[in-house]
């Protein structure tokens, strides 16, 4: 019975320090992110002008102007910010699929450009891992820790880590369709009759993304050539692509509500990679001065 209850009193401080530490961490992680949307939100601009007039889409390519035709009523006021909830899965395998569930937070501004999505991968009953991907004032920011505490990578910079994180800011304009606009800083070129590439320009960052339409005038999918995978703490540069669905009408705009990126590996490596697959659990739009706030709620 002694040896019982030294054993029954071990497990119980075992459990009671797991139970400290996740707080811990918690707190600490929560920290972390709140460091990152101040430093955003110093950054941010007010979008001009404060709504979306139809005149500004003459001249474009036909498919973009079908495009914003399908996703925006006219005179819909340009989103400035949003706070986005996910939830879904992700691959954590590099060459064995290993899909984990995910739920996260994710907190952006369309102009100057940036977002910070905190992620929680589940791997285990009670363990966690936790993630920063981030675009910041111009810096890229890739930071995983499990539990908030040990950090398993932690890339950051302002060259094809930003790149990366830039990329990722611009294919997910398909929830705030009025940041692909030109008088939002897009600049769009045709390339054939469902597709147009845009550049955006952010600072000494210039990036062109090739995007592709469906049949109903929506992006379907959006393509970069070269996007930064980091592999085992460093970046290797491979064709990207995200996917995206379920269109619904939220605030006199169309915007997709499920999608999925991948990597495009060559067949040697197994192909197209999907890592992540997400669905939008809810969406807090906060429009250009003078106009109120909307929520989108996955129904």
């Amino acid at each position: 019975m002694g040896l019982l209850k030294i054993g029954l009193a071990l497990v119980l401080i075992v459990a009671l320090a797991f139970v400290a530490l996740t707080a811990f961490g918690d707190w600490k992680w929560r920290g972390l992110t709140q460091a990152l949307v101040e430093r955003m939100e110093v950054a941010r601009l007010a979008p001009e002008p404060a709504r979306f007039n139809a005149q500004e889409i003459e001249g474009l390519p036909p498919v973009v102007q079908r495009y914003f035709r399908m996703a925006l009523r006219d005179g819909v006021p340009i989103v400035a910010a949003a706070t986005v909830q996910h939830s879904g899965t992700f691959n954590m395998g590099e060459t064995v699929d290993n899909w984990k569930p995910f739920t996260s937070h994710q907190r952006v501004v369309t102009r100057r450009p940036g977002f910070v999505w905190d992620g929680h991968i589940h791997m285990l009953p009670g363990l966690g891992v936790r993630v920063h991907d981030a675009y910041v004032a111009g810096e890229g920011i890739l930071h995983p820790a499990i539990l908030g505490l040990f950090t398993l990578m932690d890339l950051r910079g302002t060259g094809e880590v930003a790149e990366g994180e830039l990329m990722r800011f611009f294919a997910e304009t398909a929830w705030y369709p009025t940041a692909l606009l030109p008088s939002q800083g897009v600049h769009w070129q045709a390339v054939g009759e469902q597709s147009a590439r845009a550049t955006l320009t952010d600072g000494a960052l210039s990036l062109t993304l090739t995007f592709t339409f469906n049949t109903e005038g929506l992006i379907e999918t959006v393509r970069a050539d070269a996007r930064g995978r980091a592999v085992a703490g460093k970046i290797d540069m491979r064709p990207w692509e995200g996917r995206w669905s379920n269109y619904q009408e939220r605030e006199g705009m169309r915007v997709p509500l499920t999608g999925e990126v991948a990597w495009l590996l060559p067949p040697e490596e197994g192909g197209r990679k999907p890592y992540w697959r997400g669905t939008i659990q809810s969406m807090t739009y906060e429009f250009a001065p003078s106009y109120r706030s909307g929520q989108v709620k996955q129904p």
